[in-house]
């Protein structure tokens, strides 16, 4: 059980990681003449994550995990989405963000998964939100979490997508691509 917490650990730190690297990529746009959009769901995003890892480890705590054969699949799934976060993260560089940051003027970033889809970050997070607790058989915690999710994501998407389209070529660019199902340029 120990190996769980362990786990469960580095993924939460990996995360507090990724807060402080939002928050100095934020500064670092704001002194080029950027703003936050958004701003007012964020505190709920910021909720529904702090409370995933709580509900998370209170169902691991909870449940007898035999490590069930499909908890392999979740895993597989999981690491997969790290790679694939690891790559949307470093294709956005600078602009990468978990609030809403717009810098009025430059080009979006539409490289990486970019180059296929518009929102490949939120895809992979939904992934991680279900395949993680799944690993440890915390299938409220998917369930509810997931669900909560795509609630909160048709707002942040509805937002961002505002933002963006109102201060850079952001429709332009995207404008053949699909939120979360890739498409290919011949």
């Amino acid at each position: 059980m120990g190996l769980v917490y362990i786990f469960i650990g580095f993924v939460i730190i990996q995360r507090l990681v990724e807060v402080v690297i939002a928050n100095q990529n934020a500064k670092w746009m704001k002194k080029q003449g950027g703003y936050e959009a958004g701003e007012e769901h964020y505190k709920y995003i910021v909720a529904l994550h702090a409370f995933f890892f709580v509900a998370l480890l209170i169902e691991v705590s909870s449940v007898q995990t035999g490590g069930v054969k499909w908890s392999l699949i979740s895993l597989v799934v999981f690491l997969i989405a790290q790679i694939g976060r690891v790559w949307a993260l470093s294709s956005l560089g600078r602009f990468w963000n978990t609030r809403i940051m717009i810098l009025p003027g430059t080009k979006v970033v539409a490289k990486g998964p970019y180059r296929f889809m518009r929102h490949p970050n939120y895809v992979i997070v939904t992934l991680e939100l279900f395949a993680l607790p799944l690993i440890f058989q915390a299938y409220w915690t998917a369930i509810v979490f997931s669900l909560l999710n795509a609630v909160i994501l048709r707002v942040r998407i509805k937002e961002e997508e505002r933002a963006l389209k109102e201060a850079t070529d952001y429709e332009e660019v995207f404008k053949e691509k699909g939120r979360f199902i890739p498409s290919y340029d011949e």
